[in-house]
C-alpha cells in the first residue's frame, strides 16, 4: 500500500502562516492519521528534528526552526551566512539581493557557523556611511546546509588532517590517527564533521570515504556529487519496484488508452540521448487549423504514488546532468527503456492534444492517456537539415516525415512570433559547451547552437506546459507551477539607466516590449554582452511554487512544467493532478504538501545546476593549470570595487582580474554605470566589455582563477588569505550571469540528454 509522504505534509502544515505549535499526537490527529501508521508519522517528524529542520520545544511542541530562532531572539534576521578565507563573513538575509544589504560579521562574533548555513543574526553596529554594509552578530545556527564536506588529506606532526576544498573553512580540520580509512596525502576525501570550527575552538571530523588521488579519472565527479549530497544508488526495494513493472509491461495492453499508433510521430533529441519523454505529431485540416500533438511519457503509470520508486524519485527531486554522467531521477529500466518513447515501440504516454488557428492562437486543448508508437527519431543535426532542405530527399526519411518536419517549422515560427507580441523576453548570451576526452578531461570546446530544430521543440513544450497549467487553473485544482516573479522596480530603473548609458534610452523601464526592443537593437552591436548581461542581472530566478504565478520572462499567466516526467518531479506530479481531473477526481496532495515538495524541488533544482557548474569548472580550471600566461578573449560579467569578474570566451569559466594587477592606474567604482575608471588616464572597464586577458594563477581546490589584462604584467598578486573575501559577482548569488535559468527554456545537450525547462 502506498505510504504517504509526511514529511513533505508536516513541513507544509508548520510553514502555514496560521499555524499554531502543536504536538505531534495533536498534529497526527489534525491529518487524521490511522493509529496503526502513527508510528512511521512519528519516525517522519524525528527525521526532520534530528536533520534541523524542526525544533521541539519544551511543552513537547513542534515549530520550524527559523520561526523558533526568530521567537528565541526577537528582533534577530534571518538568513545565509558565507565566511571568507580570514574567517570573517556575511549574512544575506532572506530577500536580499543587493549586496550592500548583507550584514557584515566580525570573525569573533561568526561561532561555529559554516558557508550556506542558515542563521539569526543580531545588527550591532549600524553603518552611516553609504554602500558599508552593517555589522552583526550571530545568535545560533538555524540551520546547517551540510555536515558532509570534500577535501584533500594531508598529515602533520603525526596527526591527521583535512583541507577542506571551496575555502569553506579558514583552518584544516582535525581527523586523528594518520591513515584514517586508508587515506593518504594527496588524497581526495569525505569528510563528516563532528564539531564545526569556532574562533574559540578547532574544527573536529571524521573520514567517511576515500576518494582517490587528485586528478585520477573520475574523482572530480565523485567530490562533486559527494559535496552536493546527491545520491548516486538506487536500493534493492526500489530497483526491485522497477523490475516488477517492467515485468507487467504488455505493450498489446491499452485499456483506458487512445490508441495513436498510427499517428504520424517523431521525436528530436541530441544524437547521444538515450531517454525520450516528448514526441510531436501535427496535422492541419482544410480549415488551415492545426491540431499539435504533444506526448509526453506516461511516468506516473510506473511510479505509483508513495512507493518505493516514487519516494526515491521525490527525495532526488531531478536527474543530474554533469558533464561526464547523469545521475537519473529513475532506475534506468525505467528512464531509458520502458517510460522511454522509443522509435518502433509501443509506449504509454499522456497526451496534449492542442488546436490553433491560422493565427497561431490556441482554440482547443483536450488531454488523454494514450499509447503511441514513434515513427522516427530525429538528432537537432538531421532535424534542422531536413527543416531547411524540405524538398531534398533524405535516405531513410519518407516524403511523410519531411512534410511532417516543415509544418512543425511553420507552426512553430508562427508561435514563437506570437510569444514575443505578447511581451516575452529573449537574451542572447553565446553558450559555450565543454568538450572531453575518453578520461572525463577537456579537449575542447564549442559554441552551443540554437537553430530552428531547438526553437521548434521550445516552442511545442512551451505551449503544452501552458495549455496543462490553464487547464488545471480552469478547474481549481492544485498542483506545482512554475513561477517567475516581476523584478523588483528599482532594478528595472537601474538597468534602464544602465541602458541610457550605452545609449539605448528606455522610456518605461516597466515595459516588456522597451525591454525587448533594446535586446533586438542591441542584439548585432558591440554591446550586446553589456546589455543582455545587465537585464539578467535585473531578473529573479524561476522556482516551483503551489501559488498561481505568473512567469514573468515568458509573459505568462499559468505556467507549469509538464513535459519531462522522466527527470523532473514537478512534472510527475503535474501528470498525476491531470489524470486525477480527467478521471473527475481531485489530486491526492493537499495544499500543505505541495508548499513543502515546491521548496525541495527548487532546492534540489539549484543543487543540480550547482553541481553541473563546480565540476564544469574543477576540469575547466585543471586544463587551465596547464596553460599559465596564455591569453584568452573574455567579457566582463561583474564589476567591484575590489576588480572585475570575466567569463573566457573561448571557454565557459569565469576569473577575476583583481585590482592590484592594474598597476597603471587608480580605480573608482560606479556603480550605477557598472564600471571601474581610472583616475589618472580615465580608462574604463564596463559590464559587458570585451577584454583580452592572461591566465595568471589557478587554483583548482579553492576553485579560483586569477586573471591578468594581457599588457599587464604584475610581478605578484596578493594571496587569496591575504586578499580576503571573494565574492561571486553581484547579482543573482550562486548562479554565473551566462546561464538562463529565467527566461525561456532553451534545448541544450547536456551529458546524455537535453534539458528543457
Amino acid at each position: 500500500m502506498a505510504t504517504p509522504d509526511y514529511e513533505a505534509r508536516v513541513l507544509g502544515a508548520l510553514s502555514r502562516p496560521d499555524y499554531s505549535p502543536t504536538t505531534v499526537k495533536a498534529l497526527s490527529r489534525e491529518f487524521g492519521i490511522p493509529a496503526a501508521d502513527y508510528p512511521d508519522f512519528r519516525k517522519a517528524v524525528k527525521r526532520l528534528v534530528k536533520r534541523g529542520a524542526l525544533v521541539v520545544n519544551r511543552d513537547k511542541t513542534l515549530e520550524r526552526a527559523a520561526e523558533a530562532a526568530r521567537k528565541a531572539s526577537p528582533g534577530a534576521i534571518l538568513g545565509t551566512f558565507r565566511r571568507s578565507a580570514k574567517g570573517f563573513g556575511f549574512v544575506r538575509p532572506k530577500g536580499v539581493t543587493d549586496r550592500a544589504d548583507h550584514i557584515f560579521i566580525p570573525e569573533k562574533y561568526t561561532g561555529d557557523a559554516s558557508s550556506g548555513d542558515e542563521v539569526a543574526v543580531k545588527i550591532t553596529r549600524r553603518s552611516r556611511t553609504p554602500g558599508m554594509n552593517h555589522e552583526g552578530k550571530i545568535l545560533q545556527v538555524v540551520e546547517r546546509a551540510s555536515g558532509v564536506f570534500v577535501g584533500t588529506y594531508f598529515e602533520d606532526d603525526g596527526q591527521g588532517f583535512v583541507r577542506v576544498d571551496k575555502s569553506t573553512f579558514r583552518e584544516p580540520i582535525y581527523v586523528g590517527d594518520p591513515g584514517a580509512k586508508g587515506a593518504r596525502p594527496g588524497d581526495k576525501v569525505v569528510l563528516e564533521m563532528v564539531r564545526f570550527p569556532s574562533p574559540d575552538l578547532e574544527g573536529e571530523g571524521v573520514i567517511t570515504e576515500v576518494l582517490g588521488p587528485r586528478g585520477r579519472p573520475g574523482v572530480d565527479t565523485l567530490m562533486v556529487l559527494r559535496a552536493h549530497n546527491i545520491p548516486e544508488e538506487f536500493d534493492e526495494n526500489v530497483l526491485r519496484e522497477a523490475r516488477e513493472q517492467a515485468r507487467t509491461f504488455h505493450e498489446d495492453d491499452l485499456q483506458g488508452r487512445l490508441d495513436l499508433r498510427d499517428l504520424l510521430t517523431v521525436t528530436i533529441d541530441p544524437a547521444t540521448a538515450r531517454d525520450f519523454d516528448d514526441a510531436i505529431s501535427l496535422s492541419r485540416d482544410d480549415r488551415g487549423y492545426w491540431e499539435l500533438g504533444v506526448h509526453i511519457a506516461d511516468v506516473a503509470h510506473f511510479v505509483p504514488r508513495g512507493s518505493d520508486l516514487d519516494r526515491a524519485a521525490r527525495l532526488r527531486g531531478n536527474s543530474v546532468y554533469l558533464p561526464d554522467r547523469v545521475v537519473p531521477m529513475l532506475p534506468e529500466i525505467l528512464s531509458n527503456s520502458l517510460a522511454s518513447l522509443q522509435q518502433g515501440k509501443t509506449r504509454y504516454a499522456v497526451s496534449a492534444l492542442i488546436e490553433f488557428n491560422e493565427e497561431g492562437i490556441r482554440t482547443d486543448s483536450r488531454f488523454v492517456r494514450s499509447a503511441i508508437r514513434v515513427d522516427h527519431r530525429f538528432s537537432y543535426e538531421q532535424a534542422y537539415d531536413a527543416m531547411m532542405n524540405p524538398d531534398r530527399p533524405i535516405e531513410g526519411v519518407s516524403p511523410e516525415i519531411r512534410a511532417l518536419l516543415s509544418r512543425m517549422l511553420s507552426l512553430a515560427m508562427t508561435l514563437r512570433k506570437r510569444r514575443f507580441a505578447r511581451g516575452a523576453l529573449e537574451l542572447t548570451m553565446p553558450e559555450v559547451e565543454v568538450e572531453l576526452g575518453e578520461q572525463g578531461e577537456v579537449v575542447g570546446a564549442h559554441l552551443a547552437k540554437d537553430d530552428e530544430s531547438h526553437q521548434v521543440i521550445e516552442e511545442f513544450m512551451l505551449a503544452a506546459n501552458e495549455a496543462v497549467a490553464e487547464f488545471l487553473t480552469g478547474r481549481g485544482l492544485d498542483f506545482l507551477r512554475r513561477g517567475h516573479d516581476d523584478p523588483q522596480p528599482e532594478k528595472l530603473r537601474e538597468f534602464a539607466e544602465f541602458a541610457r548609458s550605452l545609449g539605448y534610452p528606455i522610456e518605461s523601464a516597466q515595459s516588456r516590449f522597451e525591454l525587448q526592443r533594446v535586446l533586438d537593437e542591441s542584439r548585432d552591436q558591440p554591446e550586446r554582452y553589456a546589455v543582455h548581461f545587465g537585464l539578467l542581472r535585473s531578473l529573479k530566478r524561476a522556482q516551483y511554487t503551489a501559488e498561481r504565478a505568473g512567469h514573468y520572462a515568458l509573459a505568462s499567466e499559468d505556467y507549469c512544467h509538464f513535459t519531462s516526467p522522466i527527470r523532473r518531479y514537478p512534472d510527475l506530479q503535474v501528470h498525476r493532478a491531470l489524470l486525477a481531473a480527467l478521471a473527475g477526481k481531485r489530486p491526492k496532495e493537499d495544499v500543505d504538501e505541495l508548499v513543502a515538495l515546491a521548496e525541495h524541488c527548487s532546492r534540489t533544482e539549484r543543487r543540480a545546476e550547482s553541481a553541473e557548474q563546480e565540476l564544469i569548472k574543477i576540469k575547466l580550471l585543471t586544463y587551465l593549470a596547464d596553460r599559465i600566461g596564455q591569453v584568452y578573449h573574455a567579457v566582463i560579467i561583474g564589476v567591484e570595487d575590489f576588480g572585475f569578474f570575466c567569463q573566457l570566451i573561448e571557454l565557459p569559466v569565469e576569473g577575476l582580474v583583481h585590482l592590484a594587477s592594474l598597476q597603471s592606474d587608480y580605480y573608482d567604482l560606479e556603480r550605477e554605470t557598472h564600471s571601474l575608471t581610472g583616475r589618472r588616464r580615465g580608462r574604463r572597464f564596463r559590464l559587458g566589455d570585451r577584454v583580452e586577458v592572461r591566465i595568471w594563477r589557478v587554483d583548482v581546490d579553492r576553485r579560483e582563477l586569477d586573471l591578468v589584462l594581457s599588457e599587464e604584467l604584475p610581478s605578484e598578486l596578493p594571496s587569496p588569505e591575504a586578499r580576503g573575501p571573494r565574492p561571486r559577482p553581484s547579482g543573482r548569488p550562486g548562479s554565473p550571469p551566462s546561464r538562463r535559468p529565467s527566461g525561456p527554456p532553451k534545448p541544450r545537450k547536456k551529458g546524455s540528454r537535453t534539458r528543457r525547462s
